[in-house]
């Protein structure tokens, strides 16, 4: 479909792969969201601001005003060096230490106070996404939440291991068989390391999301939450494996499929990547609400597109991809409900 051809036609997803295959997909927060509706990352930092317990302090805040970002891994990173600094001059570290600890606990009850409890979560569902996932060459997921991982945990074999057995990014074993999943913005079972080297924890289950901090400081946890894409971009750098995963996505030249992703002003690292690797086509999922939403979307890509009208738009219906599929989606408790 041209930039042009906007209706309010969708294409339906197995003939759209048939016609115009994608051996990339890359997943947005509507893929999580198609699961469990709490998902939304609206954001973290407000979200550990609300928490009932052990919210950010005012003190705390102010450590991210001043170092003029919204993300923790930047300042959870600056208050564990500045804890080495001051432990090498011989200089007390219990205050950066306690603050360090505090944003890290407010992190923990933000992310719980939105993420699908690992017990409401069904086998069928884990496997489902994990057979959606493994029809792909690369998966790159934009989502930092652990519904992927636990998706490739409980059926790995056809996935490959680009961390070795010690937990190590290994950037020789990304050339083995398998569907390869690339997170674009980390995620909840990854750890960045003091030496800048990421590593992914050896916890599995509900324990990856009850404990996904670290009991002394060193390793941070290894996710960008919400923020500008100029701040994702310089925290994605500062990464050898988010940088390695931007990179991958910026040379993926064959069809890409886009999923609960809608590329708005915050990923426009991830935008700015596509228009560097020139995929062959582009096959984009639509919730189709009304006629007019499906335009408006359609317009909306296009308009992100306009400057690279030889990258073919196509559009499908969302809840016709394995994906997208209504039985998917997870009922939320009255519990839970109350709680947020």
């Amino acid at each position: 479909m041209s930039h042009a051809d906007l209706d309010a036609s969708l294409h339906s997803w197995p003939q759209l792969n048939a016609d115009h295959p994608c051996s990339g997909l890359l997943l947005g927060n509507g893929a999580s969201r198609a699961v469990w509706r709490p998902f939304t990352y609206f954001s973290l930092f407000e979200e550990a601001q609300r928490v009932r317990h052990k919210p950010l302090s005012l003190t705390d805040q102010a450590l991210f005003k001043s170092l003029g970002s919204e993300l923790f891994e930047p300042v959870l990173s600056a208050l564990n060096t500045t804890v080495r600094i001051n432990a090498a001059l011989a200089i007390s570290s219990s205050a950066p230490l306690n603050r360090y600890y505090a944003i890290k606990e407010a992190l923990i009850h933000a992310v719980r106070s939105v993420h699908i409890p690992w017990r409401l979560l069904p086998g069928s569902t884990l496997q489902r996404i994990n057979s959606a996932l493994c029809s792909y060459q690369s998966v790159y997921s934009s989502n930092y939440d652990l519904l992927c991982h636990w998706a490739v945990s409980h059926a790995p074999d056809r996935f490959q291991a680009l961390f070795d057995e010690e937990g190590a990014f290994d950037i020789r074993r990304t050339h083995s068989s398998g569907t390869r999943l690339l997170y674009m913005h980390g995620g909840l079972h990854l750890l960045k390391q003091q030496d800048g080297s990421t590593r992914q924890r050896s916890a599995s289950g509900s324990q990856l999301l009850d404990g996904f901090a670290v009991n002394t400081p060193g390793d941070v946890p290894l996710f960008v939450n919400e923020s500008s894409s100029d701040d994702k971009l310089k925290a994605i750098r500062s990464s050898d494996y988010l940088s390695w995963c931007l990179g991958e996505l910026a040379t993926h030249q064959d069809g890409l499929c886009l999923f609960g992703q809608h590329l708005d002003s915050s990923d426009g690292h991830l935008l700015q990547a596509i228009k560097q690797a020139r995929p062959v086509h582009l096959a984009i999922a639509i919730r189709p609400l009304s006629e007019a939403s499906i335009i408006s979307q359609k317009q909306h890509f296009a308009q992100r597109f306009a400057d690279t009208p030889d990258i073919p738009l196509y559009f499908f219906d969302a809840s016709s991809h394995p994906l997208g599929a209504v039985e998917l989606e997870v009922p939320v408790p009255a519990v839970v409900r109350k709680r947020r």
